[in-house]
């Protein structure tokens, strides 16, 4: 049985509602789709209220690491894969 989403690192309650928004219910869901196509997804979904912070906490999440433990190459890497570079 997989992990419930807001039972993973660095994501809760408020996290797992918008993410069963979109069809993703478990750890085994967000590993699937991946941070990035889930993050697209719910910027869709919610616009500006998704910021790029929540991108670093799932792509955490599935590394099993506090969000703010990686290093600023992987989050210039999500910033480009989000289409987020800042420039």
């Amino acid at each position: 049985m997989s992990t419930r989403i807001e039972d993973m690192r660095n994501l809760g309650p408020a996290m797992a509602r918008m993410l069963a928004e979109i069809d993703i219910f478990s750890e085994e869901d967000l590993r699937s789709f991946g941070a990035i196509e889930a993050y697209h997804r719910l910027r869709f979904r919610f616009g500006r209220h998704v910021t790029i912070l929540a991108l670093y906490a799932m792509e955490a999440a599935i590394r099993g690491c506090d969000w703010r433990a990686l290093d600023a190459e992987t989050k210039e890497h999500l910033r480009g894969q989000a289409g987020q570079n800042r420039r």
